[in-house]
């Protein structure tokens, strides 16, 4: 007897052995998100790099030039959600950042809930309302839970899409107060960023950081000569009340990012802790820097590639370091639109004009008044959604597609509004030109009337304060995507790839399940 469970040990053993051993199955997993991140900008700039960032990428794995994000209206937050379940918007849950409650009657974080706690912040988040499962659900259930699914992020709501709903944990940097924040919706709350908030909090290094360019002006290129006649320098003065959001919305935060997350492979020993594989989730910004005093940001934008570019090679060596590359997946994605919307000066004269949403919905609800009879047949307007009151309606004894079909045409006739449709024309028209709108809302959080504004228009929500005024435009870049390790041989892709083939493409990579949501195949890629 004692024979027989012995050998039954010793096979147990084994087989364990040759799994660890398995070349395709890596010890970790480093997923990155770059907001707005641009392939063009990517091989415009690649002399400028240094061979262990975006070079070695391009070099050593597979490099997709154009990922297809479909849907319209996407941001930081829903392109997050796209890359990790590999579903639409429409149907993972994540139209938008931010979404209308009809219960509370106000704009709401997409991932809001009021069930949770935050530790260093005052917000209540969770992935309850993430939809689908995401690349690290489906990896920790792959590892029967044990394994680590950690999420470092600018952003409270791409760290926890990207730890998903079985990760270990997800921080942010809270952006009133500087701080490394969590929810107590994940279990770990590792002591690494416990203690950098309070031995080297971001707070402490503001007054004294700048953001100048990294390299002789003379060696960036395209730009023009007033452009090349004095360097920028930005600051970040803790007296002014956006200083968070700047520090944000600059590459000075992807240093910090990289820091933390060089502190989880050295400290934490994420991907040395046992058999399973661990996942470590980034999230980097490449966003034009709205914060020029002239409009042009064209220099800081080139700059922040170059700095982005750093940081991967600091990240890259990191996981060598501690890891090994050669027992890490890398992929690269990005949020899969790019916002370089703010207003032309005058002096060009191109067609703009404000469409203030203020006057719009009050002359809407004087219109139904005049139609229906008197009452408050608009509730509220958030990123493009006219939302109406359906109790209004319902009292009124009126029927809501009517009330809508007429919202719609009275809209339409607006200065400044190219279209509008109610939710009944974008879930049954079968024109090609609604499928981008379809699979990027959600009929359960959307408006009744979607409007869509002219080019370089200035759309004014001038129902809240401060008053947010966003550009109409349309910019159309391609996106790229890379992965790296797993003995993927090094492969550029032409062909346009579909942003729900992702998912799948890393899950076939890894040999475990694609997230219960994912709608397209994944990606064939070659093996050395």
């Amino acid at each position: 007897m004692n024979r027989l469970i012995t050998s039954v040990i010793c096979g147990l053993v084994g087989i364990n052995t040759m799994l660890c051993a398995d070349p395709s199955r890596p010890r970790l997993v480093v997923g990155i998100m770059v907001d707005q991140l641009r392939t063009d900008y990517i091989e415009y700039l690649q002399n400028l790099f240094g061979e262990n960032g975006f070079r070695k990428l391009m070099r050593d794995g597979a490099f997709v030039k154009d990922v297809d994000y479909k849907v319209t209206g996407l941001d930081n937050v829903s392109g997050t959600a796209m890359v990790y379940t590999g579903g639409y918007p429409r149907h993972n849950g994540v139209t938008s950042a931010k979404v209308y409650d009809p219960d509370t009657k106000e704009i709401v974080p997409a991932l809001h809930d009021t069930s949770m706690i935050g530790n260093f912040t005052s917000e209540t988040y969770s992935p309850a309302n993430l939809r689908l499962s995401t690349i690290s659900d489906e990896l920790a259930i792959d590892g029967a839970g044990v394994a680590g699914i950690y999420s470092i992020a600018p952003d409270p709501q791409q760290a926890i899409i990207m730890a998903g709903h079985a990760g270990s944990s997800a921080f942010w940097i809270n952006d009133n107060t500087g701080k490394w924040a969590t929810t107590t919706y994940y279990r770990e709350v590792p002591n690494e960023l416990t203690q950098r908030n309070y031995s080297n909090p971001i707070t402490s290094r503001l007054d004294t950081m700048q953001w100048k360019p990294s390299m002789p002006i003379s060696r960036y290129p395209g730009l023009p000569d007033q452009k090349r006649m004095y360097e920028f320098k930005h600051t970040f003065p803790t007296a002014d009340r956006s200083v968070y959001r700047m520090y944000l919305s600059s590459p000075m935060v992807n240093a910090e990012i990289t820091d933390v997350a060089i502190s989880y492979l050295k400290d934490l020993k994420v991907g040395r802790r046992g058999d399973a594989i661990e996942m470590l989730n980034l999230a980097y910004t490449a966003q034009p820097y709205k914060y020029v005093s002239d409009g042009d940001f064209r220099h800081e934008l080139e700059d922040s590639y170059i700095r982005l570019d750093g940081q991967l090679s600091r990240l890259f060596e990191a996981i060598d370091k501690y890891v090994g590359l050669d027992n890490t997946l890398v992929y690269v994605a990005s949020t899969g639109y790019y916002d370089d919307a703010v207003a032309d000066d005058p002096k060009y004269r191109t067609p703009t004009g404000d469409f203030s949403v203020k006057r719009a919905l009050s002359l809407l609800n004087s219109y139904l008044s005049a139609r229906y009879g008197n009452g408050d047949y608009v509730d509220t307007y958030s990123g493009s959604h006219v939302y109406l009151d359906h109790k209004q309606i319902e009292a009124m004894k009126l029927d809501l597609n009517e009330v809508a079909e007429a919202s719609r045409d009275f809209l339409v006739r607006m200065s400044g509004v190219n279209d509008a449709y109610t939710m009944g024309d974008i879930m049954t028209s079968a024109l090609p030109k609604m499928e981008a709108l379809r699979l990027g809302t959600d009929p359960k959080t959307g408006g009744d009337v979607v409007l869509e504004f002219n080019e370089g228009w200035n759309i004014v929500d001038d129902t809240r304060f401060p008053n947010d005024v966003q550009v109409a435009r349309s910019s159309m870049v391609l996106s790229p995507f890379f992965i790296m390790g797993c003995g993927i041989a090094p492969v550029t892709i032409e062909t346009p790839v579909d942003a729900t083939a992702l998912a799948p493409t890393v899950t076939q990579v890894l040999r475990i399940r694609s997230p219960n949501g994912a709608v397209s195949k994944p990606v064939s890629l070659p093996r050395k």
